[in-house]
């Protein structure tokens, strides 16, 4: 064996060695995170942020226990990263990779519980093999915060549930609480592990000892100030999505839920392909998909529960739903498909899988540049043009007062946009509490619209009449690339500056 053979066979005996493997994927982690997070800064160049990214650095302004729109661990995290870090797009993405790679290495102590060596190599190489644990992540939201806490809870759960251990029951209970932090879609984890406790045989046992309950009380303990919030501001964020996704017919309902479930199929057909392919019978991965013995019955509860309960949820309450929310529910995925035992995976095998997981990476990062050119033109105004807009902003504030810029509201995207890129760090009022109004008076605001939205416009105009000295500014803006100038977007800012 030479050049590259011989190094995956080096990787491969690393990985599979229990002295190595550890620090082995440690290693390879932080170099799937460097060069997915160097992907995303290249490729999305010409994009700018999206404006999920720019939303939540606007919640990160003002960390509250929760927002209009989702609970508050993704700002809560964002605040703290930015706090160290500079408010940069390679920086964000390196922020988004972590989720992934923190959700992996978890993934990687749930298969030392249940896989040999061998499977569990391949099948840490199978998940990176899924488009949520690099393509989707690089968009940081509270979908992708969900990757590694559904990942630790199913970890600590699982270990409860078998050992009945009161500090594997403990940290199961805090990372459940955690993940409905991230995203109110954490409820079906919870039920769905409910779901796989019941489903198991040793459940009398289980329920018998103080394993359940510790859980239960650690994470009503974690969650009680969100609780408390959400009872004092009428549950809001339940509003909203109800009002987003829910009163749908049961048509429109069933029609998302299927979507649902193919999408969420062509997610992770790789995957499936390449086992089916070592399988070689489709008995195997029946077996798989349902187990015999105890261990094996509890992973596979505990994988399909939270998977289908949004199904059986959204026809119920005829609500949508999309596959993209399945993002943190494939944790279980490997351990599920190469279990059975008389499923062999040989060292040729594995070493494949390394060489097609470190291929992917590697071939998309010298592809990023080719991809930015032809995506050049695919973004939004706000998302290509939001940091030009917001310098924009921020020249025609100085030159109005030398007081710092403190509000930014208006057309929510360009609000979020200019918040996101502005030197002063400033507030959204779009879709945030309102501050106090003498605050609001004192300090002034920029309200950002585009040229066209006549609304947006006319409610800007009516807040500068009523103040001395407000401003109004035509802009347009054009972001180049590579020689390549991209389309004209005009924009209307009004600056209502600070009274006195």
């Amino acid at each position: 064996m030479s050049g590259p053979t011989s190094r995956l066979a080096r990787l491969h005996a690393a990985l599979t060695d229990p002295a190595r493997a550890d620090r082995t994927v440690l290693v390879m982690l932080a170099v799937y995170w460097v060069v997915w997070t160097a992907y995303g800064t290249m490729a999305k160049a010409p994009q700018g942020l999206h404006p999920d990214m720019t939303e939540i650095v606007a919640w990160s302004r003002d960390l509250a226990l929760g927002y209009l729109k989702h609970p508050p661990l993704a700002a809560w995290l964002a605040a703290g990263w930015f706090t160290i870090m500079p408010m940069a797009e390679w920086s964000y993405y390196a922020l988004a990779m972590l989720m992934p790679v923190a959700a992996l290495w978890v993934a990687w102590r749930i298969m030392g519980d249940s896989l040999d060596a061998e499977k569990r190599v391949a099948g840490l190489a199978l998940l990176t093999l899924i488009p949520f644990f690099n393509f989707h992540a690089l968009k940081y939201n509270v979908n992708t915060v969900l990757l590694p806490l559904w990942a630790a809870t199913t970890l600590w759960f699982l270990r409860s549930v078998r050992t009945r251990d009161v500090l594997d029951a403990t940290f199961a209970g805090a990372a459940a609480a955690l993940a409905m932090y991230g995203k109110y879609w954490s409820v079906f984890l919870i039920a769905g592990l409910v779901v796989a406790a019941l489903l198991d045989r040793r459940r009398r046992d289980y329920f018998r000892s103080p394993a359940p309950w510790v859980t239960v009380g650690v994470g009503l303990l974690v969650l009680s100030p969100h609780l408390k919030w959400l009872f004092e501001t009428n549950f809001a964020p339940f509003t909203y999505a109800m009002t987003v996704h829910g009163e749908k017919s049961l048509a429109i309902a069933a029609t998302s839920a299927l979507g649902y479930l193919g999408g969420s199929l062509g997610y992770v057909a790789l995957p499936l392909i390449i086992v089916a392919a070592m399988a070689r019978r489709p008995a195997l991965l029946a077996e798989a998909a349902w187990p015999q013995d105890d261990d094996r019955r509890l992973v596979a509860a505990a994988f399909w529960a939270p998977l289908l309960l949004p199904v059986a949820a959204a026809l119920a309450g005829k609500a949508e739903i999309t596959s993209l929310w399945s993002m943190s529910a494939w944790t279980l995925l490997p351990v599920l498909l190469l279990s059975p035992p008389a499923l062999p995976v040989r060292p040729v095998e594995t070493r494949r899988l390394l060489g097609l997981a470190i291929a992917l990476p590697l071939v998309m990062l010298l592809a990023s540049p080719a991809i930015a050119w032809f995506t050049r033109d695919k973004a939004q105004p706000a998302e290509a043009q939001g940091k030009l807009l917001a310098q924009e902003v921020d020249r025609d504030w100085r030159n109005l007062t030398p007081e710092p810029l403190r509000f930014v509201g208006g057309e929510a995207d360009l609000a979020y946009a200019v918040v996101t890129w502005s030197a002063d760090r400033p507030r959204a009022l779009t879709d945030m509490p309102a501050p106090p109004a003498p605050e609001l008076s004192r300090a002034g605001r920029a309200i950002v619209c585009f040229a066209e939205d006549k609304g947006c416009k006319q409610n800007a105009a009516t807040l500068a009449a009523a103040t001395p000295r407000s401003r109004v500014v035509e802009s347009t803006i054009v972001r180049g690339f590579f020689r390549s100038l991209g389309k004209p977007q005009g924009y209307t800012i009004t600056l209502i500056p600070p009274g006195r």
